[in-house]
């Protein structure tokens, strides 16, 4: 079986990267960069971008200015405003691909079931639904937390007769003139399309379970002389990413700091918010009833008026259930619906899940992370050598730009590599009292937080913070920066 670049079944290359968003690119980058050039990318979609593909719903953007959110080696003046659309960052990491020359090892239309260990030869196989399989020295798994679509599990969310949609697989086909629109969930995503389609559709029911703190953002389109200036001016961009680094840092600092800093944090986005709902009662329904910081602070300067259009009708009670031809909620309300659209977010606990990934013993990372997910430094996983995660557990940044942590992230794994090779170990495994030791001091790190006061998408369901670093982006950076081997066992060939 050939696939697109030549791969036969059972292909042998030295690095297998699943996933082809920010993570993966710049995984195949790096390495590509120092010399590690039997390397493929294995992706779902038919394209590079990752979530930036499959996320094209209307309204959607970065939330994170593009001058931090973009590769500090591939940086671009021309961004056409702060937070860049989706469009343009989907444009921006495909064009970064082609100018590393990415198409010629990038597998499309991969869905990745199963990476197995051969404890023999050290071997990792990555098999595909389709049949199709590649052997590799090590596995970098780039799948990242914002990755698989997650929908609650309420009665008779099969049953509905007209068009259902999640946000992160939107059906462009689906028009939503005049339309009756129920939107289940006020996450981040739907922060951003429901104001976007507001004005078309013919009345809209938004079911809230909480609400959020908000911060500004109008995010207009820059100047054309703003613009000339990033473009001719030496050192102005490599300013404003400084100075928008510490801008992001200043959030980390709320959270860590609920009870004085955070303070100023609250005050701030309560007359934000305060100024934006004019309506008392749909200000009491919107208003968030936790410690703020503790769920991600949203940046929506046109969320909270489209609340308040005479077509949009917030609910605060609890859903119930879907039926045929609406939604149902506790209070025995039924709420008529053309068109049935989920704005849940992500599964982000379960990290690359479902897929199986079969390390020592037969043990898999399901069960190994059946207590909660960890790996040392967001990582690697004790009983899994030469597998890596990207934006693995706890390296989710709640004040910050991801791509920061990746690209140190890719620096790591690509010494990690080099140490293997220099040694000429069959594969590097991180030292289970290493992680765990890790493991301790990180999760202690959390307490005092605003992170710990609440529940929330970080947590998994025994509670324990999976997602996010505790401190700031400069701290993970400098603790990646450079391989220690005592963390490691190489392991002979």
């Amino acid at each position: 079986m050939t696939g697109r670049n030549g791969s036969q079944q059972g292909t042998r290359t030295r690095v297998v990267v699943v996933g082809a968003g920010f993570g993966g690119i710049a995984a195949a980058i790096e390495l590509r960069s120092h010399g590690i050039t039997d390397v493929v990318i294995l992706d779902s979609a038919p394209e590079i971008g990752g979530t930036w593909f499959y996320n094209s719903y209307p309204g959607a953007a970065c939330d994170v200015p593009s001058h931090l959110y973009s590769f500090s080696f591939a940086q671009r003046s021309d961004w056409s405003r702060l937070c860049s659309p989706q469009p343009e960052i989907l444009e921006y990491l495909q064009g970064v691909a082609k100018e590393y020359g990415l198409g010629e090892v990038f597998e499309p239309s991969v869905l990745v079931s199963t990476v197995r260990l051969d404890e023999a030869t050290m071997t990792w196989t990555v098999e595909a639904q389709d049949g199709r399989s590649w052997q590799a020295d090590a596995v970098v798994l780039a799948t990242g937390q914002l990755n698989t679509p997650a929908i609650p599990p309420i009665p008779g969310a099969d049953d509905f007769a007209g068009p259902t949609m999640h946000s992160a697989r939107w059906d462009h086909d689906v028009d939503l003139h005049g339309k009756r629109v129920a939107v289940v969930g006020t996450g981040a995503s739907a922060v951003q399309f429901v104001p976007a389609i507001a004005p078309e559709v013919g009345t809209m029911t938004v079911f809230q379970r909480s609400g959020n703190w908000f911060f500004p953002r109008k995010n207009r389109s820059y100047p054309p002389a703003l613009r000339e200036v990033f473009r001719r001016v030496p050192g102005v961009m490599r300013a404003r990413r400084f100075f928008l680094k510490g801008y992001l840092e200043s959030l980390t600092v709320m959270i860590r700091h609920p009870s004085t800093v955070g303070r100023l944090g609250k005050l701030y986005s309560t007359l934000f918010m305060r100024r934006q709902l004019r309506d008392p009662e749909v200000r009491r329904k919107a208003w968030p009833d936790y410690t703020f910081g503790c769920k991600r602070i949203l940046f929506s300067s046109h969320y909270l008026p489209a609340l308040e259009r005479d077509n949009v009708e917030l609910v605060t009670d609890r859903v119930t259930s879907i039926e045929p031809d609406g939604v149902r909620t506790e209070d025995g309300r039924h709420h008529p619906a053309d068109v049935l659209i989920w704005g849940t977010g992500f599964r982000t606990t379960e990290f690359m899940f479902p897929m199986d990934v079969v390390g020592r013993d037969g043990r898999t990372l399901q069960q190994e992370w059946s207590d909660g997910a960890h790996a040392h430094l967001g990582m690697t996983v004790p009983g899994f050598p030469s597998l890596f995660v990207l934006y693995g557990p706890n390296t989710n940044t709640s004040g910050g730009s991801i791509i920061v942590f990746l690209e140190a992230q890719v620096a790591y794994v690509r010494q990690a590599l080099e140490e293997t090779a220099r040694r000429r170990a069959a594969a590097v495994e991180v030292r289970r009292d290493v992680e765990q030791a890790f493991d301790r001091r990180l999760q202690a790190e959390f307490e005092g937080t605003a992170w710990t006061q609440c529940d929330s998408w970080y947590r998994d369901e025994s509670g324990r913070i999976v997602a996010n670093w505790p401190k700031y982006m400069e701290q993970y950076v400098r603790a990646v920066a450079r391989l220690d081997p005592a963390e490691y066992d190489f392991i002979d060939r």
